[in-house]
């Protein structure tokens, strides 16, 4: 199935993918920098650092998945719109 993405959709995914690389290289960098300072100051700010970024990554997801709710709301919508239109008046006063 060929999915037509809209530039809002196209910059969240590059989004993602940069607060991927931020979580994942920001933590690596963050361990690399303080461990001289010691293997556990340098492991709880290189995971402090990484939750930092995997936090952003949670949120454009949630906004993808709503735009996707959305899309699939509207579709629903519409199928629901044919049906009304196909029944007869009298069945839907009746009830």
């Amino acid at each position: 199935m060929i999915y037509n993405r809209t530039l809002f959709e196209k910059i969240l995914s590059l989004l993602q993918g940069a607060s991927w690389a931020l979580a994942i290289l920001g933590g690596l960098y963050a361990f690399l920098l303080f461990y001289p300072f010691g293997f556990l100051t340098a492991s709880l700010i290189a995971i402090f650092l990484f939750l930092m970024g995997f936090f952003f990554v949670v949120v454009f997801e949630v906004a993808q998945i709503q735009i996707e709710k959305l899309e699939e709301l509207k579709k629903q919508t519409k199928l629901m719109e044919k049906l009304t239109q196909n029944l007869p008046d009298e069945t839907l006063s009746h009830y």
